[in-house]
């Protein structure tokens, strides 16, 4: 007996031996790195070792190189500084990649005299029956010229190429080519909900006017030519390359106008069927039919098992997450800055209730869009009926945008058990918004430090591409310095947020929105190897600087899929554009020089 007993000791200290140094491999090992892990037990490490698509372990060079094997990658990152993957709460991926590859883009672009070069160049590239189309991501602030082109400026610069250049939602630019295009013509009625512009003589002059809502932009882009299903498949992939390249990993898309679920989904479907999704992916289905909002809801939750994702085994998450980001037409009140804010239909009410009501009781997080604190107390008060028929029970939603909102409806979103993305708009619309509401109301838009001490899940996005820049180091930097790109501070002190601080809300917190931060957006053993090596020091290089990083090496579960310089040999090659006249060949996406 007492043999068996030695015996069988003997052989469970030799499966725990093993059982260590199986832990003990490492498929991937970073080293001589400043890693900031965002674990405030353990802030800072020198290396990383990764196994498969989880991380094994935190450390110094000498632990790390324990894990070491024969198939082991060692990747010496020279002292460069690692963080966990960026994630985007708010970002249009599913429909911004089926264009990405027909739009310039004039994200960066520092003057006025670039922006119309670029546009003319462009011009003259395009084939006959294409558009040279630039589709937000700028503002006349980041100009040095601190002004929008002229229309005679973009017509001299297109000529004869039809062309669209949207600002923001709060106007697009027709060149005369485009009206021609389009039939405008002195007879063409204004759109409901917005203004085509028209001079002393009738005639339009190319400008349209969100007024007060943006359906006069979504409606005039979307008879644009598309591009072919194999373009739009290679325009969606480049698209991601370009998050890559900003260390984005992972992206809540939130839905928007003219995306319609299933159809426009058919290309990011196949690239997960493929496994060729660059960042993970889940998605919420944006209502598209004004006072039918809730057919669609009763229809896609007929078709869409809400946790089917749960048991899935795939390399990229990519599956419904909720209803949102518009949940009824009646309650969009667009961010049109240079405008009056706009007052919500009487109906608003009743739609938003069916609809939240009918999400709640069948278990589906939702999304609201939310810029004024106006529409948020209408909103919540919503919110509050539906919670006392059918309770929400921990039900994952929050609110997007909440530039406006007040201290009370934040007591009562923490009471509803909501969060809040946030994005950088103010970053491109702070010198607009303050000439209309005033430097005071621009100190708390949206007031950072009230949210974080009240304890609501806060998460950090850029509601690109038609409207802000989806380059996230923007949103960084507006959260560090308070200021816009145009260089205007004026966020409040106390919503100047520390750089730790700031990186917690583009990782942990766009997580904790849908909880998930329990394996994401930190470094940390046995959390998801998705990080970024960057090509600057986060915490030291000069504040203006922040919104000029990007990723050198781009990790997702535990693979890279994008690198530069040193690191280009790790990552999958890029392919080039579809079709050959893109801008993306020529210029790239967000603008470094």
């Amino acid at each position: 007996m007492m043999t068996l007993t030695k015996n069988l000791i003997l052989f469970s200290f030799v499966i725990s031996n093993l059982a260590a140094t199986a832990q003990k491999k490492a498929s991937l090992i970073i080293i001589n790195a400043k890693v900031i892990t965002l674990n405030d037990a353990n802030p800072q490490a020198q290396a990383i070792a990764i196994n498969g698509d989880k991380i094994a372990a935190v450390g110094t060079n000498a632990k790390i190189l324990h894990y070491k094997t024969g198939k082991s990658i060692v990747i010496d990152a020279k002292g460069k500084t690692v963080i966990p993957g960026l994630y985007d709460s708010h970002l249009h991926v599913i429909r911004g990649g089926r264009f990405y590859n027909s739009e310039l883009r004039w994200d960066g672009v520092k003057t006025l005299g670039r922006a119309l070069q670029l546009l003319k160049e462009q011009a003259q590239r395009t084939p006959e029956g294409q558009w040279v189309r630039v589709v937000g991501g700028w503002t006349e602030y980041q100009f040095e010229e601190k002004r929008k082109p002229t229309l005679a400026e973009i017509n001299n610069a297109t000529g004869n190429t039809p062309a669209f250049i949207l600002n923001l939602y709060g106007e697009a630019y027709l060149n005369k080519a485009g009206i021609a295009k389009l039939g405008i013509n002195e007879d063409t009625p204004n759109p409901n909900g917005g203004l085509i512009q028209k001079d002393q003589f009738g005639q339009p002059t190319g400008l349209l006017v969100a007024e007060p809502n943006a359906f006069v932009l979504y409606s005039t882009l979307a008879k644009l030519p598309e591009l072919s299903a194999l373009e739009k498949a290679n325009s969606t992939k480049l698209f991601m390359s370009e998050l890559n390249s900003l260390g984005v990993t992972s992206v809540m898309d939130a839905g928007g106008g003219f995306q319609n679920f299933p159809d426009d989904y058919t290309i990011t479907d196949s690239l997960s069927k493929l496994k060729e999704l660059t960042v993970r992916l889940p998605y919420y289905l944006f209502a598209q039919k004004p006072g039918k909002e809730l057919e669609d809801y009763k229809k896609w939750i007929d078709m869409v098992d809400i946790d089917a994702h749960d048991d899935d085994d795939k390399p990229t998450e990519y599956y419904v997450q909720g209803g949102g980001e518009n949940l009824v037409a009646s309650g969009g009140d667009f961010e049109n800055f240079t405008k009056p804010r706009p007052e919500l239909l009487p109906i608003m009410e009743n739609q938003l209730k069916m609809v939240i009501g009918t999400l709640v009781k069948n278990r589906w997080p939702f999304r609201l869009h939310a810029t004024y604190n106006e529409s948020i107390v209408r909103f919540l008060n919503v919110i509050e009926e539906v919670n006392k028929e059918t309770p929400l029970n921990g039900l994952v939603w929050f609110f997007d945008h909440a530039e406006t909102v007040s201290d009370e409806s934040l007591s009562r979103i923490k009471m509803l058990g909501g969060g809040i993305a946030i994005q950088h708009r103010m970053a491109y619309q702070a010198e607009t918004f303050i000439s209309r509401y005033g430097k005071k109301a621009a100190l708390n838009a949206p007031p950072i430090r009230k949210m974080i001490d009240l304890g609501i899940p806060i998460g950090g996005g850029t509601d690109g591409t038609r409207v802000a820049s989806y380059n996230p180091w923007v949103g960084l930097y507006w959260l560090v310095t308070g200021k816009s790109i145009g260089g205007t501070e004026f966020a409040a002190a106390e919503n100047q947020l520390d750089r730790i601080k700031a990186l917690k809300i583009y990782t942990q917190g766009s997580a904790s929105l849908i909880r998930q931060d329990k394996d994401r957006g930190t470094i940390k053993e046995g959390y998801l190897a998705d990080l970024v090596v960057l090509s600057e020091d986060y915490l030291t290089v000069d504040a203006e600087k922040i919104k000029d990083i990007s990723a050198d090496l781009t990790i997702l579960d535990g693979k890279a899929v994008y690198g530069k310089g040193e690191f280009l040999k790790l990552a999958p090659e890029i392919p080039k554009a579809l079709p050959e006249w893109s801008p993306v060949n020529y210029y790239g996406g967000y603008q470094k020089n």
